[in-house]
């Protein structure tokens, strides 16, 4: 059931609430990637345009319930007041007086950000008592933050209950999207699942497999696939307690007709970093362990990718974040924007291969939140969805 959206809030001079998640990379006082604070500018500019009072509060790493300076906003509300071509006040609090003092000099269409809300120690908890607090900050409560859905802590679960609640417009379409994926896909619908555990993505695996065509396994889970085949991989990583596990969901495939693909062949080398050398799967030397999958991987996925109408993808093939083993990543990446099927990727690094390579504006949709687009894929109630109201029928 669709979430009732802030494109039906009447917010003309009220205070709204707008929960974003702004939980980027910051080195060094500099933010490396503003993907989301990009992600949340139209739910802000609607408000704005609109004349609401806006203030924004996120999370950013993890404080541990402490004011920590090097996790404060300073540096987003800087980068945000740049992308709006606005000034954004810093209220260098979450609750109390000086957040109050903050959003009470606010005018029509200005916007204040509280700071951490992870300096709280109630926000973790879902106490009672900070969501009442944010609650008297505000007349209504729109939450666009997708990527902290998950959680149900006072900012994303406890607030929505006090106020008058949306969705806001990158919430809606991340909801749409996912939905879109689990109901209606068109077919064939594949699924592309990386990263190093078969233990993160076990539950998303045995959720897909009555509703995918195809399931391409790469990156480090592939290896437990591997080891559950009968095949050696040398000194790679895998978790061997997961192999009966991997042999299960292969079988469950075969009986459900799904095509699941592991790697035909790989790139090896003795660590990550040292340079790699393409070999079969079936002959990974003892002494070395895989680190990508190869090119041959790379072009029978591709083949499947470019036929599909549906596509999910979620983790890299490789050690990305080295130039040695990020051939299987990127290779992945342009197959899945060269595919005319609607596209859905989440996961941090293969939402960073999209970037790197500029194809974002090729892929049908990019989800901000890895984890909460997991957990949607899974089955799971996300507590920041099920906390706000049903579209009200017309």
């Amino acid at each position: 059931m669709p979430k009732r959206s802030v494109r039906d809030a009447e917010v003309k001079g009220k205070r709204v609430l707008v929960r974003v998640d702004f939980n980027v990379p910051i080195d060094r006082g500099v933010i490396t990637d503003d993907t989301r604070i990009r992600a949340a500018l139209p739910t802000i500019q609607l408000l704005r345009e609109r004349g609401a009072k806006i203030v924004l509060c996120s999370h950013l790493g993890r404080p541990k319930g402490k004011v920590d300076l090097q996790f404060s906003l300073e540096p987003i509300a800087e980068q945000l007041s740049q992308l709006m071509h606005t000034p954004i006040t810093l209220a260098h609090a979450v609750s109390g007086p000086d957040a109050r003092g903050a959003v009470e000099a606010l005018g029509d269409g200005d916007i204040v950000m509280l700071d951490n809300v992870r300096f709280d120690p109630g926000e973790e908890a879902n106490d009672a008592a900070l969501s009442e607090r944010l609650a008297r900050l505000a007349d209504i409560y729109v939450n666009d933050a997708f990527g902290a859905a998950h959680r149900a802590h006072a900012s994303t679960a406890g607030v929505a209950a006090l106020l008058p609640s949306y969705a806001g417009l990158l919430m809606e379409s991340e909801i749409n999207a996912l939905s879109n994926l689990l109901s209606e896909p068109e077919r064939p619908f594949v699924a592309i699942l990386g990263g190093a555990k078969v233990s993160d993505k076990l539950a998303v695996i045995e959720h897909l497999l009555d509703k995918v065509d195809t399931l391409l396994i790469g990156g480090g889970m592939a290896n437990t696939f591997l080891l559950a085949a009968g095949i050696s991989i040398g000194a790679s990583l895998a978790e061997r307690e997961m192999v009966d596990k991997a042999r299960d969901i292969a079988a469950a495939a075969k009986e459900q007709s799904v095509a699941l693909l592991i790697p035909s062949d790989a790139v090896v080398s003795p660590s990550m970093d040292s340079k790699g050398s393409i070999v079969s799967v079936d002959d990974v030397p003892e002494d070395q362990a895989i680190f990508d999958i190869g090119p041959a991987t790379i072009s029978a996925f591709a083949e499947v990718i470019a036929q599909a109408r549906t596509i999910f993808w979620n983790g890299p093939m490789g050690v990305f974040e080295k130039p040695s083993f990020n051939a299987g990543t990127k290779g992945i990446a342009e197959a899945v924007a060269a595919s005319s099927g609607f596209s859905v990727v989440g996961g941090g690094d293969s939402v960073a291969a999209i970037e790197q390579l500029g194809l974002a504006g090729k892929i049908g949709h990019i989800s901000t939140g890895g984890g909460a687009s997991l957990e949607f894929v899974e089955g799971r109630v996300l507590p920041g969805i099920a906390a706000l109201p049903d579209e009200e029928k017309k």
